[in-house]
C-alpha cells in the first residue's frame, strides 16, 4: 500500500513528460521513454515490446492471464503555439501539473507506474506510441498478435469516469479539377477549381447544420471539419486544381465511410472531383452486436468495476478498435479532454491520484 501516491506518481510523471514523443515528427523507438517503462516493470513480467517503424512502438507488460487490460499511448501532439515554458518539463503549480502529454495522457501512465510495486496478481498494461498519428497500427497490430482481450480500459482524459460511447471518424482528400487559364474570362467562375471546391464546401457545411436533429446514444448530429484548403497560383490565373483535407465524426450507429459518402455525393460536378478515404476508424461501441445490447454490456461492466459512469464524448478513442475486435472496451482517465491539445497542459494532481487509486484497485480485483 502506497499511501503518498501524488508523491509516488509525481517523479514518474515528471520523466515522462521529459521524453520527447511528439507525433509528428515521430522519432520514436524502443529506447528512451519505452527503456524507462521496461526498467519499472517487476521481475516476474513477461514483455513483449515491438517496434513497427516510423514512430510505431508498443509494449505489453504481463503477468499471469488477466481478463482486463489497460491501455495508454504515451506519444502527444507537438506543443501548441503559446506555451510560456519549457512544454517537456513538468511543472507542478498547486494542484495543477502542467506539461506536454500531462493530460493526453501521459498522467494516466504515470499513475500506473505509481502502484506497479502494489500489484499482487495477473495484469495486463499495454502502452502504444502512435494513437496522435492518425493510424493506430500500434492497437491493431498487438490485436493482431495476441486477440481481443474480453476487457479493456483505454486511458483518455475523461476526469475519471467510464465513457462507453463516443463518435467514429472518417477523414478523407479532395482534389477538385479545373481548367486554367486567364482570371478575365468569364468561364472563370465555372472552370476555377477553387470555386467548385467552395460551392462543395458550402453544401456539405449546410448538410453538416442539417444533421443536429437527429440524436444516438446522448450525441447530436455529425461532426464535419475542413482541417486544410488550398490550391491556385495567383488571383490572375483560373486554379487548375485545388485541394481540401477534411474530417467526419459521427455517432454510434452510423458508420463512417458510409457518412462520409454522403459528404462525397453533395459535389456539384462529381466528374471533377477525386476522393481519397484518409482514417477510418469505427464508434464506441463499434456495430457488431445492437447498439442497446452493447451499451447495456459495457455499462455492466463499469457497475462491476465500481466506476462513475460519464457522459458520451465527441472525441474518439483506440477502444473503439477493441471494440470493433470483440472486447468489451470502457475509456477512463484522469484529466479534462478541454486541456488536452493546448498551450500549457495542465491535469489536476487529485485526478492523477484518483485514477492511480482506481487502478491500484482494477488490477488487484
Amino acid at each position: 500500500m502506497i499511501t503518498d501516491l501524488r508523491g509516488a506518481l509525481l517523479p514518474h510523471l515528471e520523466r515522462l513528460v521529459g521524453f520527447d514523443t511528439r507525433n509528428p515528427p515521430r522519432v520514436i523507438d524502443g529506447g528512451g521513454l519505452f527503456a524507462y517503462l521496461r526498467a519499472q516493470l517487476p521481475p516476474d513480467v513477461t514483455v513483449d515490446l515491438q517496434d513497427l517503424g516510423e514512430g510505431c512502438v508498443y509494449l505489453l507488460a504481463r503477468r499471469g492471464n488477466p481478463a482486463l487490460l489497460i491501455n495508454v499511448h504515451v506519444d502527444t501532439v507537438p506543443a501548441a503555439p503559446g506555451w510560456s515554458r519549457d512544454p517537456l518539463k513538468l511543472h507542478v503549480e498547486g494542484e495543477r501539473v502542467v506539461g506536454l502529454g500531462a493530460c493526453d495522457i501521459k498522467g494516466a501512465a504515470a499513475a500506473l507506474l505509481a502502484v506497479l510495486p502494489t500489484l499482487r496478481g495477473d495484469f495486463a498494461l499495454l502502452f502504444s506510441s502512435d494513437e496522435e498519428a492518425g493510424q493506430s497500427r500500434c492497437v491493431r497490430d498487438f490485436i493482431r498478435r495476441h486477440g481481443a482481450p474480453s476487457r479493456v480500459l483505454v486511458a483518455e482524459p475523461t476526469r475519471c469516469t467510464a465513457v462507453s460511447v463516443h463518435r467514429g471518424i472518417a477523414t478523407a482528400l479532395g482534389t477538385f479539377r479545373g481548367v486554367p487559364g486567364h482570371a478575365s474570362s468569364a468561364r472563370a467562375l465555372q472552370d476555377n477549381a477553387l470555386h467548385e471546391l467552395v460551392r462543395w464546401s458550402s453544401r456539405a457545411l449546410t448538410w453538416a447544420e442539417g444533421q443536429d436533429a437527429r440524436e444516438l446514444a446522448g450525441l447530436r448530429g455529425v461532426r464535419l471539419n475542413l482541417g486544410v484548403v488550398e490550391g491556385g497560383t495567383k488571383p490572375n490565373m483560373i486554379a487548375g486544381e485545388a485541394r481540401v483535407r477534411f474530417g467526419i465524426r459521427p455517432p454510434p450507429g452510423r458508420a463512417p465511410l458510409e457518412v462520409m459518402q454522403e459528404a462525397w455525393a453533395l459535389t456539384p460536378d462529381a466528374t471533377r472531383v477525386t476522393w481519397e478515404p484518409g482514417f477510418l476508424a469505427p464508434p464506441l461501441p463499434a456495430p457488431q452486436q445492437p447498439l442497446e445490447d452493447a451499451l447495456r454490456t459495457a455499462r455492466r461492466m463499469a457497475r462491476e468495476l465500481d466506476l462513475r459512469e460519464g457522459s458520451a464524448v465527441d472525441f474518439w478513442t483506440e477502444a473503439a478498435l477493441f471494440s470493433e475486435a470483440g472486447s468489451v472496451a470502457l475509456v477512463y482517465g484522469p484529466g479534462d479532454i478541454a486541456q488536452a491539445h493546448t498551450a500549457d497542459e495542465w491535469v489536476r494532481t487529485d485526478e492523477l491520484v484518483e485514477a492511480a487509486r482506481t487502478y491500484a484497485r482494477i488490477l488487484n480485483g
